[in-house]
Order: C-alpha cells, then structure tokens, then sequence
C-alpha cells in the first residue's frame, strides 16, 4: 500500500469517528428538542434552565469536532487533489473501495436521516414556540388594555366577529 493510501486510510478512520460524533451530537440534538418541547408545554423553569445549560457545554464540544471535521476534509481534499469545498461524503465513496466505502456509505445515510429529522423536529419547536410568545403577547393586551384592542376573532362559521370594549380581567372593584 503506498504512502498516500495510507494516509487516506488513516484520514477516513479518523473522519468515520467524527462522523460518529456527528451521529451522537443530533440524536442528542433531537432528544433536547423533546425535553424542550415538554419543558415549555409544562412550564418547568427548571428544565428549562438545566437545558440551556446543556446546550452550553455540548455548544462548545461540537465545536471541536467540527474542527476535527474540516481538518479531515482539508487533508483528504489535498490527498485525493479535489478542493476542499469538493470533498463530499459522496465523492468519498467514489475514491474508497471495500469497508471503508461500505462504512462511509451508512454514515452518510444515517446522518441524511437523522438531519431530516431534525429539521422537521427543530421547525416543530418553533412553531409550539412562536404559538407560546403569540398566544402570550395577546394575553397581555387584553389584560393589560383592559380589552380594547379590536382584536378579530372568527366565529365556527368562518365570520368576523370583532371583540371591543370586553376586559379580559374586570379591574373594577
């Protein structure tokens, strides 16, 4: 086996374990969004204070090995002469042949999965989150502006039905 190839070989098993880091970092990811989710619907203060300090510590690891990662893709871009914005897992694949092909083809097919899922899981959140500050901002108003905002409801029928002058709380004593 020549010089380089052995490089490569090496360069790959290094990239096989940061890609499974990668891997543990979503399904990680995945799991906060959940508890942040039941964390929000439940109004735990708690949770939510012990997630924010998770998410610190695990900020600043990931942000090693995504060094680690770019690291590799610079040295196995200049070992298979592409640049580095070149380096894909896909044209990995192309240059490997035997295990290693097989063991970068299932990373790349698990990471495609698990980014899928956190995608649609991080947009979720965000919507149960933008409701929350919505439906907490409306709240406000009509407390505080003792019900005259003019807000615009619509009835089970789909006709407008303007609420003014109704308090939300009666002040009056």
């Amino acid at each position: 086996m020549s010089t380089a190839a052995i490089e490569i070989e090496d360069a790959v098993g290094k990239l096989l374990a940061v890609l499974d880091e990668d891997i543990r970092h979503i399904r990680k990811s995945l799991s906060t969004l959940d508890s942040l989710r039941r964390s929000v619907i439940r109004a735990d203060d708690a949770s939510l204070r012990k997630l924010l300090e998770v998410a610190r510590s695990e900020s600043s690891t990931y942000k090693k090995n995504e060094a680690k990662r770019r690291l590799l893709r610079k040295e196995l871009a200049i070992a298979l002469d592409c640049a580095p914005g070149q380096m894909t897992l896909s044209r990995l694949q192309t240059e490997l042949s035997g295990e290693k092909k097989t063991q970068v083809a299932e990373r790349k097919i698990e990471l495609q999965a698990l980014i899928g899922k956190l995608k649609k899981e991080h947009a979720g959140t965000m919507m149960l989150l933008s409701d929350c500050a919505r439906f907490n901002s409306m709240l406000l108003k009509s407390i505080f502006q003792l019900g005259a905002t003019g807000e615009i409801t619509y009835s089970p029928q789909g006709s407008v039905q303007r609420q003014v002058n109704t308090a939300f709380v009666d002040s009056r004593f």
